[in-house]
């Protein structure tokens, strides 16, 4: 099912999303069914489409639809001098001479938007045991304008996050850490909307590829030797589409009134995986007052989750390659989770001004008590607060496309200032713009996600600084009878914490710090609890109006265990930056 190499992907896809033309973003949580606002992005939960409702339309998205264009392209290079130290379990120090070129790009205007942070670097090591290497990460999300009412959109990230074969998290890897893991994504698709008198119509499709790459591959030969049980994620293929047709309370009838419909499928490369879920319902919207509504929907639901086993070798072993095991194409196709029937939620939509707005929705899906719902919360231009509950099922691909399809398109990338790899979450007032959320496990088994993300923001003139949180269960979904059986029922669950303050000290200074701090969890005897920590602090100072130099420090730690020793690495950078 490979499709091109990974770094070939991802530097394609990005420099290609990156162009003003394309277009990338979209709405919250895709695979819910939203309540008329679908053309915000698939499954999009907010209160509607219409103006009483107060909810931008894309042309005029994020209220910047009645200004001017602006358009900000920063090209760079740069070359760094970094050293590394172990200071446990070990004590070796590693020298890099790091050579770098990106681009920081902002576009907004009516009809076109797109944020993107591209970097691609190369390290020279010195000496024997440091090794060179090359990375390319970044982030891309926008959306162009085809013509009224239809828009394409879409994104990508590259990354390079630290973790093992069980789970992985968005602290620093480390310059030339073997045992890092490389994940890219990429997804595009077109959103529509328009009305037939008193209808709102939409509708909007997705496709989304991910990959995942890791340095240690666990092959062992070709055995499994226990450890096969994780067999990590490799690559997927999502498919979203939804469709609505409201009609606003008050209109026709003294309520609202509509249906909707969704699909999703993801196709897992790893054991030939399936997930499909369709889904229709009907929608009442009841108005109590100017700024609140009740609604509830009953509709129909068809889940499906299956895939194949493994090959097997003389003795009955399943065989494993790169960390992964061989698909046996010619095995039949497993059920591993079929439920279907009735579903049904009620719910409040609250929207007492511009700045405010809320979204929560209880009820039943996947044969249990579902939850979902949105807070957004922007006291002023300066600063917002975001918080968002999901519920859906999945695997590791799906849960990164859904992350893309709902980032802002106006963010600004924060970076590690040694590694040059993207942190926890980015800058931006206009939605949740944290990406920790989407990693976690990355076993290759399809799953059952909830949790919660949060985070605020804070802008105030040349201080940036924004903090989030958020708790991610995954319980995992696999046939009996094959050989990830092992996995069926096995919950893993990620805590993580991020957080980033930055500002100026003159004209032509100033400083930034981030953390980080990540727990993963297993119910699995077979892997270790992990929790990963970190921060650094960097200065620059200006040179010239182009060139600058530049300082930083970091720790990062990853905390096991007993009898596992604590891995800790302090890092160092000093370097110059030439923008374009």
């Amino acid at each position: 099912m490979t499709i091109m190499p990974p770094t070939f992907l991802a530097t394609a896809s990005l420099v290609a999303l990156a162009l003003p033309a394309l277009a990338l973003s979209s709405g919250a949580q895709a695979q819910s069914i939203g309540y008329g606002n679908v053309s915000e992005g698939p499954g999009a939960d907010a209160p509607s489409d219409t103006p009483e409702a107060g909810k931008p339309t894309r042309s005029g998205r994020n209220g910047r639809g009645g200004g001017g264009k602006q358009v900000v392209v920063i090209p760079y290079a740069e070359v760094n001098q970094i050293v590394n130290a172990e200071l446990s379990p070990g004590n070796e120090v590693l020298t890099y001479t790091q050579v770098a070129a990106g681009v920081d790009a902002s576009i907004s205007g009516r009809n076109n938007a797109l944020a993107a942070s591209v970097r691609y670097e190369h390290h020279f090591g010195w000496g024997k045991r440091a090794g060179d290497g090359d990375t390319i990460s970044g982030l891309v999300n926008g959306y162009t304008t085809i013509a009224r009412g239809l828009t394409v959109e879409g994104g990508a990230l590259a990354t390079r996050a630290s973790g093992d074969r069980g789970g992985v998290g968005f602290g620093s890897s480390g310059i030339g850490n073997d045992g890092s893991t490389k994940i890219y994504s990429v997804y595009a698709g077109p959103s529509f909307a328009t009305r037939a008198g008193d209808v709102a119509l939409s509708a909007n499709y997705r496709a989304g590829y991910t990959k995942v790459d890791q340095d240690n591959n666990f092959d062992f030969n070709g055995e499994d030797l226990g450890l096969g049980s994780f067999d990590v994620f490799d690559e997927s293929v999502v498919q979203i589409a939804d469709l609505s047709a409201m009609v606003a309370p008050g209109t026709v009838l003294p309520v609202g009134l509509g249906a909707a419909g969704s699909f999703y499928q993801e196709d897992v490369s790893n054991l030939d995986q399936r997930v499909r879920d369709m889904q229709a319902r009907g929608i009442v919207t009841v108005p109590i007052n100017r700024d609140l509504q009740v609604t509830g929907a009953l509709g129909y639901e068809d889940v499906e989750i299956s895939s194949r086993d493994a090959v097997r070798g003389p003795n009955g072993a399943p065989l494993v390659r790169n960390g992964r095991y061989v698909t046996d194409d010619s095995a039949p196709r497993q059920i591993a989770y079929d439920v279907d029937g009735l579903i049904w939620d009620v719910g409040v939509m609250w929207r007492p001004s511009r700045r405010t707005s809320l979204t929560a929705h209880v009820g039943r899906r996947y044969g249990s008590t579902s939850f979902n719902g949105t807070l957004t919360y922007a006291p002023n231009d300066r600063s917002a607060l975001n918080v968002m509950v999901y519920d859906n099922v999945a695997g590791f691909g799906g849960q990164v496309t859904r992350l893309l399809d709902g980032l802002p398109e106006d963010f600004e990338a924060v970076r590690d200032p040694i590694s040059g790899e993207l942190r926890g979450c980015a800058s931006t007032l206009s939605g949740n713009g944290c990406l920790a959320g989407a990693l976690g496990s990355i076993r290759s088994a399809t799953f059952r996600a909830r949790g919660v993300a949060a985070s605020y923001t804070l802008k105030m003139g040349g201080l940036d600084a924004g903090i989030g949180a958020g708790y991610d269960r995954r319980k995992f979904l696999a046939a009996r009878g094959t050989v990830l059986a092992s996995a069926n029922g096995v919950v893993d669950q990620n805590y993580w914490l991020a957080a980033f303050l930055s500002g100026r000290i003159d004209p032509q200074s100033g400083w930034s710090t981030n953390g980080y701090a990540q727990w993963l969890k297993s119910d699995d005897l077979l892997l270790d609890d992990i929790t990963n920590v970190g921060a650094s602090a960097s200065y620059y100072r200006l040179l010239t109006a182009r060139l600058r130099a530049t300082a930083a420090v970091g720790i990062d730690g990853t905390l096991q265990p007993e009898p596992l020793d604590d891995i800790w690495t302090a890092s160092a950078l000093v370097g110059m930056r030439y923008s374009f």
